[in-house]
């Protein structure tokens, strides 16, 4: 019926809908409408991940996380937008990249979708080309591991980063 926007950013809005629900009547739900996401299974040719160990503020904690990020580059299709957090942040690229699935990350608080994709043919970026990393990029590490050690990190609840689990 309305919508109210609380916040409005670079990332998400922060907005309130009035909503008219199955049996009549009206709800406000509160949630928010994000610009969306990337993210890479990178698998290299010894079956091992690569995964990043990023510190997210929110969680006051490090995640161990696929190579990610925001579709915040106008017009960039979104195989080439992964390629692009892969390089920055893994500072790897990738011959070939496969759509995996989207997922939405958290529907029951907002809109976000992150489109997975699978990158082999991994080859490193040349030192000169590598990205600068700047924020809560600045500590990020990165780890070669084992497909199935990644498997066995996530039932011991040690990835809980809800688009690497799925990837």
């Amino acid at each position: 019926l309305a919508r109210s926007t609380h916040f409005s950013g670079p990332v998400f809005d922060l907005v309130t809908d009035e909503v008219v629900m199955p049996g009549g009547n009206v709800a406000k739900r509160d949630y928010l409408v994000h610009i969306g996401a990337v993210g890479v299974v990178a698998l290299d040719d010894d079956g091992k991940v690569v995964l990043v160990r990023q510190y997210r503020h929110p969680v006051g904690a490090y995640l161990w996380e696929l190579p990610a990020g925001l579709i915040d580059v106008h017009g960039e299709a979104l195989d080439r937008a992964a390629i692009r957090e892969l390089e920055e942040e893994a500072d790897l690229t990738a011959g070939r990249i496969d759509l995996l699935v989207d997922v939405h990350t958290s529907p029951g608080c907002s809109t976000e979708v992150i489109r997975l994709f699978l990158a082999r043919d991994l080859s490193p970026v040349p030192d000169e080309h590598r990205h600068e990393r700047r924020d809560e990029e600045a500590g990020m590490t990165t780890a070669r591991v084992d497909l199935d050690e990644a498997v066995a990190m996530a039932l011991r609840g040690e990835i809980t980063n809800a688009a690497a689990l799925v990837g």
